[in-house]
């Protein structure tokens, strides 16, 4: 199975696939080999994931600039 590049991927595909691979992981049954690729896989996964996030936080930072009434909070200070 050929697999997209991160960057290719929805946020919700690369977050399933990440979970994927946290899950098997921590089952610890991995060679050490393919535990280190599908570590290299995760960080890109997450580094992806989060250029997607912060795309869309300018985006929506950007539409709410457009409303003169709206006021816009940090989202660095929301979990």
């Amino acid at each position: 199975m050929v697999q997209k590049k991160p960057e290719n991927l929805s946020f919700e595909e690369a977050m399933n696939e990440l979970s994927h691979i946290v899950t098997e992981m921590e089952q610890g049954d991995m060679p050490l080999e393919q535990s280190l690729k599908q570590f290299e896989r995760g960080i890109s996964l997450a580094n992806a994931s989060a250029q997607k996030l912060d795309s869309a936080q300018q985006k929506v930072s950007m539409l709410m600039s457009n409303d003169l009434n709206s006021e816009l909070t940090p989202m660095d200070d929301q979990e």
